[in-house]
């Protein structure tokens, strides 16, 4: 049976932290630091890297799940977000309380009959019950009693999605089709939680979404307009299979195509998997370590019903397309020299995300599309990345136990990131594709920091696209239905 037919459940975090920390230190290498952890060694936070895997092993998040999931996909689809997103983040393991062995309608590769099997999978444990003093997001139609801990509603309609303080406000109204809405929900909702957990004394006590229709609009609670039926793109080129398009793949695969063999995807990196991605990259186990990223994101999208091409080289802007390639083009590299050629093969349309790095800067992240005012080969050419300088209580404890300078500057160069950033950036960049296929208007840079949504900045695309055809397919988008209230144990 192929694995992605069913894949086994990962290996629970503190089984696979145990196995790191018991190893000598001198043995921890690039590819196997959990690019998460490194934060709190960045800020000089802990002392070891036995601290850092010890310090997020303390952290831990609830979900509480309503009725709404026995059939709602877009609900499945934020619940698997959290719980995808939040195990790589949250060492101290996910729980989930609500009636989960209802069948799984979302379209998730791995042939799980339930909801229960999926989040299995995943990595979250079902419970009956949640402790009062964890962070916890409520997902659907629960009733929370008073608890020590943060709660927060996971709420989503249409192309809008966000959380707020559990009570301060009546939840969207949640249309089961609402997909890439609830996907956003979902993965801001564990943005929050995880930095409430990490001191941000903002997170947890505000009211923190987006208009995936309509970014730049402030109150993202209230209608944007978005269309309530569109359809979806059919051929894409990906570039780069790492933390984004592994998020990308993630985000198109939960879309609930009516025909999904209609979908081909070209796949293309020249790398292989290590431990490292699967602190990040949401479609990545520690089982699938050392094989090509190509073979591994290209048997996903064929469980998916999706067809994949892979293409099992560097991008340097050299492709020739031909009459049958896609002609729009996602970008998840984070060097410029890729970057700056990405307008050089001839793609009608480019929507690349950048993300940032280090301790403070790593909820950040920026939209380019193009054609645009200013060409990629513009805004990347030339540009030198710096070797970061290892710096910090941690790497002098490394030092002390015999890593070189030179393995400890490769430490210190690997970025720092978080799984959920990268499914936030995925919605804004699906979406950016949807509005244009759909003939809305295109953004040329979104531009915004998980720390604080408000200060986003949007720029309109005033680039027309010389042709815009990347094939397209229907999502069933049927009547949303009703849904009755009830309590669940928190």
């Amino acid at each position: 049976m192929d694995q992605f037919q069913r894949l086994e459940r990962s290996p629970h975090p503190h089984d696979r932290n145990d196995c790191l920390m018991t190893q000598p230190m001198f043995d921890i290498k690039p590819d196997t630091l959990h690019r998460t952890i490194k934060m709190a060694l960045d800020a000089g936070e802990v002392a070891t890297i036995e601290e850092g895997y010890a310090l997020f092993s303390r952290y831990r998040l609830g979900v509480v799940v309503g009725p709404e999931a026995r059939g709602s996909g877009a609900h499945q689809a934020a619940l698997l977000t959290i719980v995808n997103t939040a195990r790589r983040a949250v060492l101290g393991g996910v729980k989930v309380c609500g009636n989960l062995n209802t069948p799984l309608i979302a379209p998730l590769p791995g042939g799980y009959a339930t909801l229960a099997e999926a989040i299995e999978a995943l990595g979250g444990e079902a419970c009956e019950a949640i402790a009062p003093d964890i962070p916890l997001l409520a997902l659907g139609s629960v009733t929370i009693s008073e608890r020590a801990g943060i709660t927060l509603t996971v709420s989503f309609d249409g192309w809008r999605g966000g959380v707020w303080p559990v009570g301060e406000a009546a939840r969207l109204a949640e249309s089961p089709t609402a997909t890439l809405a609830a996907i956003l929900a979902g993965a801001l909702g564990v943005s929050e939680a995880f930095q409430h957990l990490r001191g941000n004394v903002m997170a947890g006590t505000r009211s923190c979404g987006l208009s995936l229709w309509k970014p730049e609009q402030a109150d993202w609670r209230v209608p944007d307009g978005g269309l309530e039926t569109y359809v979806a793109p059919t051929r894409l080129w990906l570039v780069g299979l790492g933390h984004l398009g592994q998020a990308y793949l993630w985000t198109l695969g939960l879309l609930p195509y009516v025909d999904p063999s209609a979908v081909e995807l070209t796949l293309q990196d020249f790398d292989r998997l290590t431990l490292a991605n699967d602190s990040t990259s949401v479609l990545t186990q520690p089982q699938h370590t050392g094989r090509r990223k190509t073979r591994e994101m290209g048997g996903w999208v064929e469980s998916r019903g999706f067809s994949a091409r892979l293409v099992e080289r560097r991008f340097a802007g050299d492709v020739t397309l031909q009459e049958d390639d896609p002609r729009v083009l996602l970008c998840g590299v984070d060097n410029p020299e890729a970057r700056a050629t990405l307008e050089q093969a001839g793609f009608d349309l480019v929507v690349e995300a950048g993300l940032g790095g280090g301790p403070q800067e790593y909820l950040a992240m920026r939209i380019h599309s193009f054609p645009a005012s200013v060409t990629a080969q513009a805004k990347w050419g030339g540009v030198d990345v710096e070797k970061e300088i290892a710096t910090g209580k941690a790497y002098d404890d490394l030092a002390a136990r015999g890593v070189d300078d030179c393995g400890l500057v490769e430490l210190a160069s690997r970025t720092v990131g978080a799984p959920f950033v990268g499914v936030v950036a995925s919605t804004l960049v699906i979406a950016e594709v949807l509005r244009r296929l759909n003939g809305a208007l295109g953004c040329e840079v979104v531009d915004l920091t998980l720390r604080d949504l408000s200060l986003r900045q949007i720029v309109p695309s005033t680039s027309p696209l010389r042709r815009f055809n990347p094939g397209f397919a229907h999502l069933d988008l049927s009547t949303p239905r009703n849904w009755r209230s009830e309590t669940l144990p928190t």
